[in-house]
């Protein structure tokens, strides 16, 4: 708790700023992001490729590419900052606070070891795991006995997220899974680590329909059973509705609109949160019907001055094309970034 009883976050992030190297020259990607997750909160992190949902979550555990650098902002996990660490410090957040869940599991699966194998090396790097299980002194235990409670656990956590003969499946590699089953024995070494936060990364984009609605079932699950605290990168604004209690719209590095999840569906203010809402598939009767969003995505290396949406949104006014928008609050946790609502709301 801070002072004054107030709850902190487990993840705030505060005006961080990004810059790629590119052909020589540096781009600004992140452009003054700020976010907020408490606990047994899901956020989702929304908006079209490369407007930067990536990025961010890399930017959380120190793992940006080597032409990225951070030139401003504060990341605190825990209310403690993250941003300086050294390696060292910032694996040590990987393997302890932040779990990162992504799209393709066979990238993160190692092909010749078993999934038993891979969850009990997670025990192995981080033994006090064992103790926060139920062992009174994980050091007290020889070596044999560790191996066994770490290999106990594996089987659990896959029951946990409803693997079926887990008893079967700790024993096999990942080639032998299908691609649903290899992201449920993903999401069970990323909660084996028992982390502060979970990243989950577009984590059914690879999956078929009905894969996918029993993998965001799960996760639906999970956070009522292991209280998860969740940041869920979409681009698909159904499974925000269905997980996220509050919703960051994302554009060309900004955060453009940040809501409750329910407010957002009902009452979008920036123009490009509407853009995306509109072009979400609608069936009436026979027919199928979606407004495609018009344009594309500014490159980062040539991005128009002012808002960056302006060249793509139906309501832009003359400031838009030299002045970069504040965000403003319009409602309880509803903050939007858009020169419409600067002033008097029209």
């Amino acid at each position: 708790m801070a002072p004054g009883g107030e709850r902190i976050p487990v993840l705030e992030i505060q005006g961080l700023s990004v810059e790629l190297g590119i052909g020589g020259r540096r781009v600004r990607a992140l452009d003054d992001v700020s976010l907020s997750i408490h606990r047994g909160e899901t956020l989702g992190l929304v908006g079209e490729s490369g407007s930067g949902k990536s990025l961010t979550a890399l930017s959380i555990p120190g793992l940006l590419p080597d032409n990225a650098h951070v030139v401003g902002g504060s990341i605190r996990l825990m209310g403690e900052e993250v941003l300086g660490r050294s390696e060292r410090e910032l694996a040590r957040v990987r393997a302890r606070s932040v779990a990162l869940v992504f799209q393709n599991p066979t990238t993160y699966l190692n092909p010749v070891l078993t999934v038993g194998a891979q969850i009990a090396e997670i025990f192995e790097q981080s033994p006090e795991l064992l103790e926060r299980d139920g062992v009174e002194r994980s050091g007290g235990l020889s070596r044999r006995e560790r191996a066994r409670r770490a290999w106990s656990l594996g089987i659990d956590y896959l029951r946990l997220v409803k693997i079926p003969d887990p008893e079967r499946i700790v024993r096999q590699y990942p080639f032998e899974l299908s691609g649903g089953m290899q992201q449920r024995a993903v999401i069970a070494m990323a909660l084996a680590r028992r982390p502060n936060l979970v990243i989950a990364d577009e984590i059914t984009t690879a999956l078929d329909v009905t894969v996918q609605a029993q993998i965001l079932g799960l996760l639906a699950e999970l956070r009522r059973r292991v209280d998860m605290t969740l940041l869920l990168i979409t681009h698909d604004m159904g499974v925000v509705a269905q997980l996220a209690d509050r919703v960051a719209v994302m554009y060309s590095g900004s955060v453009v609109e940040c809501a409750p999840v329910g407010r957002l569906f009902r009452e979008a203010r920036h123009p490009y949160a509407r853009a995306l809402l509109e072009a979400v598939p609608t069936i009436q009767g026979s027919r199928t019907s979606l407004r495609p969003i018009p344009g594309a995505m500014p490159a980062l290396t040539d991005p128009p001055a002012g808002c960056r949406f302006h060249p793509r949104c139906p309501r832009v006014l003359e400031r838009c094309r030299s002045d970069k928008p504040v965000t403003v609050a319009v409602g309880h946790g509803h903050t939007v970034a858009c020169h419409l609502y600067e002033g008097p709301e029209p």
